[in-house]
């Protein structure tokens, strides 16, 4: 579970509480699916991810204003943990289960949380499958802290579109990210 691509539209009911005016760091972009509709939204990004070499829980991008991603599940709790403690906004796609835990419940009544919940699943890009499935996986959603939304529990439409799986190979970073420079 922790190498499934984000489609885009994933971002919808979460973009009109981001500031366009932020830097967004993307520190699990994998393919870059989240990262470039972020820019299509006309924000700014910085995409990094394990996978090329960049560690999550040891280093940050010299500036940065607030993070959203798509964390690799079973590192969640220790995702949120670091979230928190880098003091800055942050949004993470996470599986609704993570509400009834334990260690994720410490953490939101130590800090504060808000949810973003999805009104359907998102069909993931998922290994040795592609977008093939027809049917999402399981139920996500967004939790967020430092973006003030403005209320604990928001309930959003989501409105799933076709993937295209092309990524623009022109964009510099998406290309350098790829490794196609």
């Amino acid at each position: 579970m922790d190498r499934c691509q984000t489609p885009g539209y994933a971002l919808d009911p979460l973009l009109p509480f981001v500031d366009r005016r932020l830097l967004i760091w993307e520190p699990a972009c994998g393919e870059g699916y989240l990262t470039a509709a972020l820019r299509e939204s006309g924000r700014k990004v910085i995409g990094s991810d394990i996978l090329y070499g960049q560690d999550f829980f040891l280093e940050t991008p010299s500036h940065w204003d607030a993070m959203i991603t798509n964390p690799p599940y079973s590192l969640k709790y220790a995702w949120l943990l670091r979230c928190y403690a880098l003091g800055k906004p942050f949004a993470l796609l996470l599986p609704v289960e993570t509400l009834g835990a334990k260690a994720a419940q410490d953490r939101f009544r130590a800090h504060g949380v808000e949810v973003v919940f999805l009104s359907k699943r998102i069909n993931f890009k998922m290994p040795n499958i592609g977008w093939k499935s027809s049917a999402a996986q399981f139920p996500v959603c967004w939790i967020t802290w430092g973006f003030n939304i403005g209320q604990q529990l928001t309930f959003a439409e989501v409105k799933p579109r076709q993937v295209i799986d092309t990524l623009d190979f022109s964009d510099p970073l998406t290309a350098h990210l790829l490794g196609h420079d």
